[in-house]
């Protein structure tokens, strides 16, 4: 019998104070990068990332639109007790903040708004930087990068859609 795909699903914001900030987390392996984390079972995109950005930074937020279709193509040796990390999606969004106290989580150390022209400076995820970088030239079209993250950070393809 034929097993269907797996694949992890996940969002991400660019979360904007309408002053010209963006919000960041400081997640506890990876360091500064923008808010997200995986789509649960039956759980809607916006809804998983408003809940995202509640748990790892304190802020509501409302999402806006999608700015950004991401393929981790590769899969690689799993962490905490599983075999495999599959395939990534990940969607990233446009998101205004709309209340909420910044604080940090479980997941992460702390978070910031920090000027949207200083955020770069922070992020050193070369996946993440990549994603931000798009954000950043964003004009209304959404970007499509196909990456791997293992055995080293390559990407693959790279255009607009």
């Amino acid at each position: 019998m034929k097993a269907f795909p797996t694949h992890i699903v996940a969002v991400a914001g660019f979360v904007e104070d309408g002053l010209g900030n963006v919000l960041l987390v400081e997640n506890r392996r990876r360091g500064w990068e923008f808010p997200g984390g995986q789509v649960e079972t039956g759980e809607n995109l916006p809804d998983a990332l408003t809940r995202e950005i509640r748990e790892e930074s304190g802020i509501e937020t409302e999402v806006v639109r999608l700015v950004g279709i991401y393929s981790n193509t590769g899969s690689h040796p799993g962490y905490h007790g599983y075999d495999l990390v599959p395939t990534k999606l990940m969607l990233d969004f446009l998101c205004r903040a709309r209340g909420g106290t910044l604080r940090g989580s479980a997941e992460t150390a702390g978070s910031a708004w920090v000027p949207k022209e200083q955020a770069l400076e922070r992020i050193q995820s070369l996946s993440y930087r990549t994603r931000f970088e798009a954000y950043l030239r964003c004009s209304g079209d959404i970007s499509y990068v196909e990456y791997v993250t293992h055995p080293a950070f390559q990407i693959k393809q790279e255009r607009k859609i």
